[in-house]
């Protein structure tokens, strides 16, 4: 299981997005977002990045700990799905 920091936004969304990749491809098949306080249409963006790097290595990825926030966004993107299972 990967944790993350508190924010995935825009300012921090590049820094965040290797250490997700990495470890969906050393084979983590959960992301925890429960430390997830700050977000924009960035984490939705990494999210999906993310979700494409585990379908590429045939992992199975599994986010944990959605905010509801995030998954509004998510949901207006029509990506909701990718988060919810």
């Amino acid at each position: 299981m990967t944790y993350f920091p508190t924010s995935l936004t825009m300012q921090d969304a590049a820094s965040s997005l290797q250490p997700g990749l990495d470890a969906v491809r050393g084979g983590s098949a959960e992301i925890d977002l429960s430390r997830l306080e700050r977000f924009d249409s960035a984490a939705v963006a990494a999210l999906l990045v993310w979700h494409r790097a585990a379908q590429s290595t045939g992992v199975s990825l599994r986010i944990g700990s959605v905010p509801a926030g995030l998954l509004s966004l998510a949901d207006l993107y029509g990506v909701a799905d990718l988060l919810t299972g």
